[in-house]
Parts: C-alpha cells; sequence; structure tokens
C-alpha cells in the first residue's frame, strides 16, 4: 500500500499503534513496526530516564521506523519530549499542547511530528508551525476524542489542511482502513484493536470483557478523567462519573504520580496550585483517571479499575498477534477497493 502516510514514515502500511499508556509498551511497539505499522510508545507514565530506556529496548527489537507521543498536559512529559529529540527518535507524536518547540527539534535531526487534534482549529495550528501530519481523533474513540465523529471529522481535516490525516476512533478492520482513505485520511491509528492481541500487556480480565461486549458498552464523559473520555461501561465506570472529582483521593493519587516521576511532591503541588484553579483541578481528576486505568491495565482490577476503549470494541471477537492484525486489515481493506471498483462504474 501506498500514501503520504506510509512514504512520510518509510513504512510499508498506513497503520498506526496508538500511544496508550501501560499498554504500547517498547514490546508492542517493536511488534507494530515489525509488521509493517509505525508503533507509538506511550511515555505518560514514564520519567526522563525510564522514556530513554524504554526508547533503546525499542531499538533493540527492531530496525523499524518508530514513534513516541507525549502528552503536554501531563506533568513530566516536557522532559520526556526532549529526551525523544535527544534520543532522535524517528516520528513524536504529540498532543494537549503546543509543540511547536518538538517540531523544531525533531526536523533539526530529520524526525517527524505529528500533533492529535480534535478539530479544525488545532489541525491548522499544528500545520502552521511545520507539524508534518496530524492524528484526527473521533469520538468513537478510546479516551479522549470530542463531539465529531471520525466520519465528518476526518473529510473537515482534509479539507481543511494541506499535511497528512491519520484517522483514529472507530477503526478496527480493512473496511475501517478503505473507509478512511475515502475520507481522504492517508492512514489509521488503532488502540482498541491492538489492545486485544497476543502482544498486548492488557491484563486477561479486561480481554475477556473487550471481546464479550457489544458497540454500545461504551461510556463517554468528561467526569472520568476531566476532559470527554470514552470507557468501558462497567459499574465501576458508572459509579466514577455520577461520583465527579473526588479531591481527597486526588491528593493521594496524585502522591503516587510524583513518587513514579521521581519528581519532589511539594514541587509537583507548588506546580499545580501555581498553574491556576481551572488547571490544577484538571490534574486532579487525572490523578484519579490515571489510577483507575492502570489498576485495569496492570492488574486487571474489576472493582477499581476503568478501562478507555472505543466504540469499536464491540466488533473485536477474536485475540489475534498483532502481524495477523495488519496483515488481515491490508487484505480486507484490497477486497474492499475490487468490490467498490466493480460497483462504482
Amino acid at each position: 500500500m501506498k500514501t503520504r502516510i506510509t512514504e512520510l514514515f518509510g513504512i510499508p502500511y498506513p497503520i498506526l499503534l496508538s500511544g496508550m499508556s501501560w499498554i504500547s509498551v517498547p514490546k508492542m511497539v517493536a511488534a507494530v513496526s515489525n509488521a509493517g505499522g509505525l508503533g507509538i510508545l506511550a511515555t505518560g507514565p514514564m520519567d526522563a530516564e525510564q522514556t530513554r530506556q524504554a526508547i533503546r529496548e525499542i531499538r533493540s527489537l527492531t530496525d523499524k521506523p518508530f514513534g513516541c507521543n507525549a502528552t503536554l498536559l501531563i506533568p513530566g512529559a516536557a522532559e520526556n519530549a526532549k529526551v525523544m529529540l535527544a534520543e532522535k527518535v524517528p516520528v513524536i507524536n504529540f498532543a494537549l499542547g503546543k509543540g511547536d518547540w518538538i517540531v523544531k527539534g525533531a526536523h533539526e535531526y530529520g524526525g517527524k511530528v505529528v500533533a492529535t487534534v480534535v478539530n479544525a482549529r488545532h489541525a491548522k495550528r499544528a500545520e502552521e508551525y511545520g507539524a508534518d501530519g496530524v492524528i484526527a481523533t473521533g469520538h468513537e474513540a478510546a479516551a479522549h476524542g470530542e463531539a465529531v465523529t471520525s466520519l465528518v471529522l476526518v473529510p473537515s481535516l482534509a479539507d481543511a489542511v494541506k499535511i497528512p490525516v491519520i484517522a483514529a476512533g472507530g477503526f478496527a478492520d480493512g473496511r475501517g482502513l478503505a473507509a478512511a482513505l475515502a475520507l481522504g485520511a492517508e492512514g489509521i491509528a488503532m488502540g482498541t484493536r491492538f489492545m486485544t492481541t497476543k502482544e498486548s500487556p492488557l491484563h486477561a480480565n479486561f480481554k475477556r470483557l473487550s471481546l464479550e461486549k457489544e458497540i454500545t458498552d461504551t461510556l463517554a464523559s468528561p467526569r472520568i478523567d476531566g476532559i470527554p473520555c470514552r470507557v468501558l461501561k462497567t459499574e465501576t465506570a458508572e459509579k466514577a462519573e455520577r461520583r465527579g472529582l473526588d479531591l481527597i483521593a486526588a491528593f493521594f493519587n496524585s502522591r503516587e504520580i510524583a513518587a513514579q516521576l521521581h519528581v519532589p511532591y511539594l514541587k509537583l503541588f507548588v506546580g499545580v496550585m501555581a498553574s491556576g484553579w481551572k488547571n490544577a483541578r484538571q490534574l486532579a481528576f487525572m490523578a484519579n483517571g490515571f489510577k483507575a486505568f492502570r489498576l485495569a491495565t496492570e492488574n486487571g482490577d474489576l472493582e477499581k479499575g476503568i478501562l478507555p476503549v472505543g466504540q469499536v470494541m464491540g466488533l473485536l471477537r477474536d485475540e489475534p498477534t498483532v502481524k495477523e492484525v495488519i496483515e488481515r486489515i491490508v487484505a480486507e481493506a484490497k477486497q474492499v477497493r475490487e468490490k467498490l471498483a466493480g460497483q462504482l462504474v
């Protein structure tokens, strides 16, 4: 397959692994890259040294192009991005912040940068400061999509910017890839489909649930981690949505995050409070959300864990290898193309 994305990244297939915390680890990243896609490392739970070691581990597992992501709203993300630049990561994906300095730094060594966006305004801004592409996150997506579905968002961004658009949210098979290309995208990014594969570190409890549930079994709310977030609909998730922000829990959970990132808690606390109430409230929400996400992903905790998933979860019926997923998608997309060629006459 050949699109602007395959040419930009130097990969055979226009299929990306979304950067999912505790899921998109070096083994997963390498598996996707080795199978012809582009694996993206999630650095949200990591400090700078852990990010550096993870990048080097990926390089020990593959000689193919790969990427790393930085969610700039999260404490420590800027430091992680600096490590990515120092390590000359081939592709950097940033979200929830201004990444012009990342673009400048990556372009100095020939790296590529894509911004994750949810509207045309953000896509145009990313294009203005030199981003090489954008990931359009539709309403169907796991975690942080907004109100517009991929069916509308993708063509709107393809019309709004000249740089390549990668579609995310609602994609799990060859029909989805073919549809994304027809809408004007140059590739797809998948999280939920890759999350339920043999190589995925997702706990077996939630792999099982992901295969049992239907397309209606997700919940989208800003009351999980402070911004619109789609998760698996469970009793735990519904309770969290009803409860909203729990400041006491946020205090203890933020201490855990500070320890995990090796940041002195007082420094983190003062920095968060100095950023203003709106930002402090958001980070408090995220502290609680991240704790619940980790408990689901790593521990399989069905009572306290909450798993971000997309609506496409309801289309999953098996747990193949990463290589099987990619080969299947490419073959299905070609079949769709042939079918349409016969219909559109």
